[in-house]
Parts: C-alpha cells; sequence; structure tokens
C-alpha cells in the first residue's frame, strides 16, 4: 500500500503511446466537470479516440467544461520544435488538425480553446497535462522526441498539494496567460 507521495501515481509508461486507448477512452468517458487537455498539439485524440467530436459535443451539452491548449502554429517555439524534432508530421500541422477539428465544433459554447502565450509555450511545449476530473495523464517530453516517444504518467488526486495538484496549477497558469484562438 503506497502512503507517500507518490500514491496519486495510478500507473507509469515509458512511452505516451504503450497507455491504452482504452484508458483515454474511459478517462474521457466518464469525465463530467472538466476536460483540460493541455497537450502541445493534442492532434492524436481525433485520429486514436473514434467518434470524437460527438463524445465531446455530449460532454459541452451535460455542462462538462471542455478545454483544449494549443501552441500557436506560426511561433517560433513551434518553429523551433520542428527543427527538434525532424519529423515529417510538422508541429504546426498537428496544431493546425487540431484547430482544424475544433472548428467543427464551433457551435458549442462550453468549448474553450487557447494558444499558450508567447512567454509560455518554451513550458508548454515540454509537458503534455491532459485533465479528466480528478485524474491526469501528464507526458514530460524528452529531449528531441516525439509525445508518442516520451514518458507519461497516470494520476489520480488523493490529497491537496500533491503530484496532481501541481500538474493542475500549472496548466491553470498556463491557461490564464494563454490568448483566444481566432
Amino acid at each position: 500500500m503506497k502512503t507517500g507521495p507518490d500514491r496519486e501515481i495510478i500507473s507509469a509508461y515509458p512511452y505516451r503511446s504503450a497507455c491504452p486507448s482504452s484508458v483515454w477512452r474511459q478517462l474521457i468517458g466518464d469525465s463530467t466537470r472538466d476536460i483540460i487537455l493541455a497537450g502541445y498539439t493534442n492532434y492524436f485524440f481525433w485520429i486514436e479516440q473514434p467518434a470524437f467530436h460527438a463524445t465531446l459535443r455530449a460532454k459541452v451539452e451535460a455542462g462538462c467544461r471542455v478545454r483544449f491548449l494549443l501552441g500557436d502554429p506560426g511561433s517560433r517555439v513551434t518553429e523551433q520544435r520542428e527543427i527538434i524534432e525532424d519529423v515529417a508530421l510538422k508541429v504546426s500541422t498537428r496544431i493546425r488538425i487540431s484547430l482544424e477539428e475544433l472548428a467543427k465544433l464551433s457551435d458549442l459554447s462550453g468549448l474553450e480553446v487557447r494558444f499558450s502565450s508567447e512567454e509560455d509555450a518554451t513550458n508548454h511545449v515540454g509537458l503534455s497535462v491532459f485533465r479528466f476530473d480528478d485524474q491526469a495523464l501528464v507526458t514530460p517530453h524528452l529531449a528531441r522526441l516525439v509525445g508518442h516517444d516520451s514518458p507519461m504518467l497516470h494520476l489520480r488526486k488523493l490529497q491537496d498539494g500533491g503530484l496532481f495538484d501541481r500538474f493542475a496549477e500549472h496548466t491553470e497558469e498556463l491557461w490564464e496567460r494563454g490568448r483566444s484562438v481566432d
């Protein structure tokens, strides 16, 4: 039985891609208050989660707050990250995929989308936090690796000021300083 600060860690994955899609699906499906997707691109949701548009629409219509925090596809940090990653599917393209898909849900008043501020972009590009009520999936991005090749922690809030709260506060801070997507 865990008794220390690590008791909030449900699982650890050596790669984000090692987390079963059923975990993501259950976290999204079980959320009733908050879904906050603060990955720099968030594009993989549209590819990996069946009927993601319909799921988001149902969540928002049921009163769940849904937020997407994205990197700015035209920013200097995005350009630098593209050079670092050196992969065919560029960071700016992945962000634009999310923006294009989110545009299909633009009629939802409970769906919020922001770009991280220019000052916070370097903090955002290096850490993805995906919050689902009192659980979160957190990916610290390693050196030159893309998100799916970086490790991930699955956290559950069990105490005030614990790991979950630390990452939730980080995300809220980035959100507050972010700017609207026009």
